[in-house]
C-alpha cells in the first residue's frame, strides 16, 4: 500500500473559546482519534476536541 491509498477517515477538531474551529489531525482508526482528542482535552485550556468520521465524498459527517 502506498500513500496515495491510506485511508484517514477520522478527523480531530479542536474549537477554542472564540469558536474557531480547527482541522488538529486526520487518524486511521476512531480509537487512535479519540485518545488523541483526550490527551490534547487535558490540558487545561479553554478548547473543545471531538472526533469526526470523514464521509467518503471527504466532508464530515454529522
Amino acid at each position: 500500500m502506498n500513500d496515495s491509498t491510506v485511508t484517514l477517515p477520522w478527523l480531530v477538531v479542536r474549537q477554542d473559546d472564540n469558536g474557531n474551529r480547527y482541522r488538529v489531525g486526520r487518524y486511521a482508526t476512531r480509537a487512535e482519534a479519540e485518545r488523541i482528542a483526550d490527551s490534547l482535552d487535558g490540558r487545561g485550556h479553554e478548547r473543545l476536541y471531538w472526533v469526526e468520521r470523514i464521509s467518503q465524498s471527504g466532508t464530515p459527517s454529522g
